[in-house]
């Protein structure tokens, strides 16, 4: 099963969402809360394979959540889920650590999918935010590939996360297990100083790391 942990202050949409969620097989809500005013908490207690999160939430919201839980939790999968499309908070939630963008009117089926690929290690994007992030790391930039000290094997995990690869299809193409894939993308993260593969794979393009 996929434990999910749901983050929505709209109460009436919170539910809707569990009743999704928990009536599709391999997916179960294990919590939702209506800010993020205890994540570090909850997370801990929860133990949550992927984090669904709104944005614009009274209290702690969406973006504040996503630094709290990326200073303890660097790989936990987190998929925002909004009504925001604009380029100001798609760059917030990027730099903040989310590894999905997602606006709400996403039809409830592709919604499971891009829950499972984002679990799976992908960085599900709603294609009009998938635009804007292209749009926003389209800048050219001196190549730095020297500046970050990846290794061989760092540069060749990167690449693959680059070619759109799940951690298991990373591990099935260099032969090695998804434990070492995560110890090799926490690495390329910090080397980075990025929060999420989204963040990764934008540095990637613009300082022309492979």
């Amino acid at each position: 099963m996929i434990r999910i942990v749901l983050y929505e202050d709209n109460t009436k949409l919170r539910e809707n969402l569990t009743l999704l969620i928990d009536g599709a097989q391999e997916y179960v809500v294990c919590g939702a809360f209506k800010n993020c005013d205890h994540i570090l908490q909850q997370t801990a207690e929860l133990l949550p394979d992927v984090i669904l999160m709104d944005i614009d939430m009274p209290g702690t919201n969406g973006i504040e959540g996503l630094r709290i839980v990326r200073s303890q939790h660097p790989l936990l999968p987190i998929l925002m889920l909004t009504v925001f499309d604009d380029n100001q908070h798609v760059f917030e939630a990027i730099k903040a650590g989310a590894d999905g963008y997602l606006l709400k009117k996403t039809p409830p089926e592709k919604l499971l999918e891009y829950i499972r690929e984002v679990y799976e290690g992908g960085a599900p994007m709603t294609s009009s935010i998938a635009r804007q992030v292209l749009q926003l790391f389209a800048r050219p930039a001196p190549d730095r590939n020297d500046d970050y000290k990846l290794s061989e094997r760092e540069r060749e995990v990167l690449q693959l996360l680059v070619n759109g690869y799940s951690y298991k299809m990373i591990a099935a193409e260099i032969f090695i297990s998804i434990d070492t894939v995560r110890s090799h993308i926490k690495k390329i993260y910090e080397k980075l100083h990025v929060n999420s593969k989204s963040e990764a794979v934008a540095k990637a393009f613009r300082d022309k790391l492979l």
